[in-house]
């Protein structure tokens, strides 16, 4: 049980740094808001396989490569609606 958090917050982790990488723009995001976007990167990339595969909706989380996209997907709607870019402070 303890080591399932531990993986999942490891991934969380990494998806996080990586979405940030790959979204343009400073998104001032701390250590645990990027696990947070991470973990729930992971769900959104499972829910997104699961839709795109045909097997439906499972609540879960998805590996490596899900749980990058899914944070991608998190924080490019973050982003979107909060309208932060990082260039526009005058």
């Amino acid at each position: 049980m303890i080591w399932n958090i531990i993986v999942l917050l490891v991934i969380g982790l990494v998806a996080g740094l990586i979405a940030r990488a790959v979204i343009p723009g400073k998104q001032d995001l701390s250590i645990l808001a990027t696990i947070v976007l991470g973990v729930i990167g992971s769900f959104v990339g499972n829910l997104l396989g699961g839709l795109i595969s045909g097997r439906g909706f499972e609540l879960g989380t998805a590996g490596w490569i899900g749980s990058i996209i899914g944070a991608i997907v998190v924080l490019g709607v973050y982003v979107a609606v909060t309208g932060r870019r990082g260039a526009r402070h005058h």
